[in-house]
């Protein structure tokens, strides 16, 4: 059975998140408190959202975080965690990365 690809209540007409491609370029975003995800980032106001985002809990590197700018090695462990939004002074930086390397996320 296929889902629905909308729904409506109450007169008010709902879409499927997932159907919703996520704005934003692909980054790395490194916050405070050692926290580190990658995802779609948008800079708004005095916040960042991280769309299609997963932590990265091991790295995997051997000369930093700088190294997976070309996407994930082969020991790099990521857990997904949806959507995420942090104050941007929580914000230590944000990576550029490779796009089409990072777009299985």
């Amino acid at each position: 059975m296929s889902k629905p690809n909308t729904i409506q209540i109450d007169d008010v007409q709902y879409t499927r998140s997932d159907l919703t491609p996520p704005k934003g370029p692909i980054k790395i975003v490194i916050l405070d408190r050692g926290f580190v995800y990658v995802g779609h980032t948008e800079v708004k106001g005095d916040w960042v959202e991280i769309t299609q985002a997963s932590n990265l809990r091991v790295w995997g590197t051997t000369k930093g975080l700088g190294e997976l700018v070309n996407g994930p090695l082969k020991d790099t462990k990521m857990d997904k965690v949806g959507s995420l939004s942090a104050p941007l002074r929580a914000v230590i930086s944000l990576i550029e990365v490779d796009q089409k390397k990072w777009a299985a996320i």
